[in-house]
């Protein structure tokens, strides 16, 4: 008889595979932070992992999505920098603009809806719960224009029931 055990992966080739369809959110970032911003009517809902190792942020903003948190980047975002593995980018809450920092290993969906275009991610390992470290960064001379109220949404309107 055969043995009906798969084989084992030793390439880890659904690691490989996820990690370059994160390079896709990496390169839209790149596109999103050259001058000028996002073209046209594209826009971005990226979901991540808030306990995620590596996601730093206001901790009374993480604090509010203990599990995960979806951000927005459309019109009002600053300061968005996709760095190799990770991406920064300030968005107001509450009216205050504050820092996030996400590493694209902690992202387990984008989206954008002008397109239909998504991708979904394998959660990353669970890290150990530890608090939020605060980005906070004192002394900008720079104070993004005024907004209509925080761009945080819950994803929950998009998931198909």
């Amino acid at each position: 008889m055969a043995d009906a055990t798969p084989p084992n992966d030793q390439m880890n080739y659904e690691a490989m595979a996820q990690d370059a369809l994160r390079g896709v959110v990496k390169a839209a970032l790149r596109v999103a932070a050259a001058p000028g911003g996002i073209p046209g009517d594209h826009h971005f809902y990226i979901t991540f992992r808030t306990k995620a190792p590596g996601v730093s942020g206001p901790i009374e903003v993480l604090s509010k999505y203990p599990e995960e948190m979806t951000i927005v980047l459309q019109h009002q975002y600053w300061d968005l920098a996709p760095g190799e593995t990770f991406f920064t980018v300030t968005l107001k809450f509450g009216g205050s603009p504050r820092r996030l920092s996400v590493p694209y290993a902690a992202v387990t969906r984008f989206f954008d809806p002008y397109v239909q275009f998504g991708l979904q991610f394998e959660p990353p390992p669970e890290a150990e719960p530890a608090p939020a470290e605060a980005a906070e960064e004192g002394g900008d001379d720079e104070t993004p224009p005024p907004d209509d109220g925080p761009k945080v949404v819950s994803l929950d309107q998009f998931r198909k029931k």
